[in-house]
């Protein structure tokens, strides 16, 4: 068999074994989707109904770093505070905390959220100077620090069906920098997943909370059928109800976005992967009508000495 031959077949069987690996992967990021997608959808019930409150809670006026102050949760002294959630100054630096994986093997995922983030900062009117980067995920960490960006908090190793427990020490440090005026302002940037095969980019502002809450819920109570406002009687007080349910709202929102990143995640995996296995069928396929081709041209030369060598002895 001649040498190209051989290399032909080699490539061949290379090209196999790496089709079941990234069909392997395909299955495990489909499993891990399909996973996720029925814990996101429970999940986001319960954010839809304390964005609901928290938005007519600011409709109806409770909502001020007034009522806010004074009285505390009954939960323990590392809670989040309320007052830090409405507190409003000046705007000097702005904080992202920017949603990305850990590892590699998902299409586009990670360039498409980096990339409109960075258009996004640019489009806010801020750069490197006065922005800060939260990063979720090794892949914007390393990729903000290769940059020189200052990246004041980077949380790594995110669980592939992240638990409310991890989002926590997220929120509390990105309330904590808020409070210290590390930044005046915080958005959340991630991709959001709208199917299999398709992501949008997602930027929400997360701190301080504002009217911006208030008209994004008139937004969907207008696309979706009207709601009376519901009359609030707060009790104990307005203090202690906020301090409760501005800290879950927060928490909420970043835990969404970090789910709704992950569904993101997988479903560019499992697409990235179905698109390597389909790629190396048709590699094989090429690979084998070239085998095919080389090994006939060479029965055909061989026919031919044969036929050459029985009439030079007739």
């Amino acid at each position: 068999m001649a040498a190209s031959e051989q290399d032909v077949l080699r490539r061949i069987d290379s090209t196999k074994k790496t089709s079941q690996i990234t069909t392997a992967m395909q299955m495990v990021s489909t499993a891990k989707l399909n996973q996720i997608q029925k814990h996101t959808f429970g999940y986001q019930v319960y954010a839809e109904k304390v964005e609901s409150i928290v938005a007519h809670l600011a409709k109806s006026h409770l909502i001020s770093a007034n009522a806010a102050a004074g009285e505390k949760s009954s939960d323990s002294s590392d809670s989040i505070s309320a007052t830090d959630l409405l507190q409003q100054r000046p705007v000097k630096k702005v904080g992202f905390l920017v949603i990305t994986s850990d590892r590699g093997l998902v299409g586009s995922y990670n360039s498409s959220v980096l990339k409109q983030t960075e258009d996004f900062i640019k489009a806010t009117g801020h750069s490197a100077e006065d922005s800060v980067i939260l990063a979720v995920g090794a892949t914007g960490a390393d990729f903000y620090k290769g940059r020189d960006m200052n990246v004041v908090y980077e949380f790594r190793g995110v669980s592939d069906v992240p638990t409310f427990n991890e989002v926590r020490e997220i929120v509390q440090t990105a309330t904590s920098m808020y409070s210290n005026q590390v930044f005046d302002e915080l958005y959340v940037c991630y991709n959001h997943f709208v199917n299999r095969i398709t992501n949008r980019f997602h930027s929400i502002k997360m701190l301080p909370i504002s009217d911006a809450l208030v008209k994004s819920q008139d937004e969907k109570e207008e696309q979706g059928k009207k709601e009376l406002m519901p009359e609030y009687e707060t009790e104990p007080s307005e203090a202690v109800l906020l301090q409760d349910i501005l800290p879950q709202y927060a928490e909420s929102l970043v835990y969404g976005a970090i789910l709704d990143a992950k569904t993101a995640e997988h479903a560019s995996s499992s697409t990235a992967m179905q698109t390597a296995s389909d790629n190396a069928k048709d590699l094989i396929s090429s690979l084998q009508l070239q085998y095919n081709r080389a090994r006939q041209s060479a029965i055909t030369t061989e026919i031919t000495e044969i036929t050459g060598g029985q009439a030079a002895q007739e």
